[in-house]
């Protein structure tokens, strides 16, 4: 019962924050998108070596999946850990400098460069179907904690730096800055969380398709 009781709390949570933030969250919505774009008209506007390659690359990675009974779940986990990791240490370590904003941003545009790139790059090389149950199938699942904690992290920055920019009294900026770290916590929580999914459900359900095909 407590937990049922807690849920609609924490949903409501999550709904106030967005909606206090809602400024914030449509920035970083925008260079989400500038950089999903991006990635899809780079691919598009690749010369025929270049789409080759990434051919090549995509048709490679098939078959090592298709041909791999046994992989090491564990490796990749650790490895897909120790990235966001890394990811959420930039973002909040850039966060907590006035300077480091751009990078704040140029991350979250990159990300979204990324999945830009990679769902162009399948969708030329394997076709609308098999590219959308692709990426339906390794891209989703795991994307759909890691956008918005990506965007909540870059949320954050901006708040913090907002608020050292309004108050740069001492005290102030330690209170911002221990509350961007708690925060910063809570999503790489939820990074980790995204780095089991991408290496247990998404890979069993692509060599599965794979198989298929």
């Amino acid at each position: 019962m407590k937990i049922r009781q807690k849920i609609p709390k924490l949903k409501n949570m999550i709904v106030n924050y967005i909606l206090n933030n809602k400024k914030e969250y449509i920035i970083v919505s925008i260079l989400f998108i500038i950089g999903l774009f991006t990635g899809v008209i780079i691919v598009n506007n690749c010369s025929k070596n270049q789409l080759q390659e990434i051919y090549q690359y995509i048709s490679d990675t098939i078959i090592k999946l298709k041909n791999s009974q046994n992989i090491d779940k564990g490796e990749l986990i650790i490895s897909s850990i120790k990235n966001n990791v890394i990811l959420a240490l930039i973002i909040w370590a850039a966060g907590t400098t006035v300077i480091g904003i751009p990078i704040v941003l140029a991350v979250i545009i990159y990300r979204g460069f990324s999945l830009g790139y990679t769902i162009s790059a399948l969708s030329i090389t394997q076709g609308k179907i098999k590219s959308i149950i692709f990426c339906i199938a390794t891209l989703c699942p795991q994307n759909l904690i890691i956008i918005p904690a990506i965007l909540s992290l870059g949320v954050s920055s901006i708040k913090l730096y907002k608020s050292i920019i309004k108050d740069k009294r001492k005290e102030n900026i330690k209170i911002e800055i221990l509350r961007h770290t708690i925060f910063s916590s809570l999503m790489l929580g939820m990074l980790v969380i995204a780095s089991f999914i991408e290496n247990t459900i998404s890979i069993n359900t692509i060599q599965k398709i794979i198989k298929i095909f």
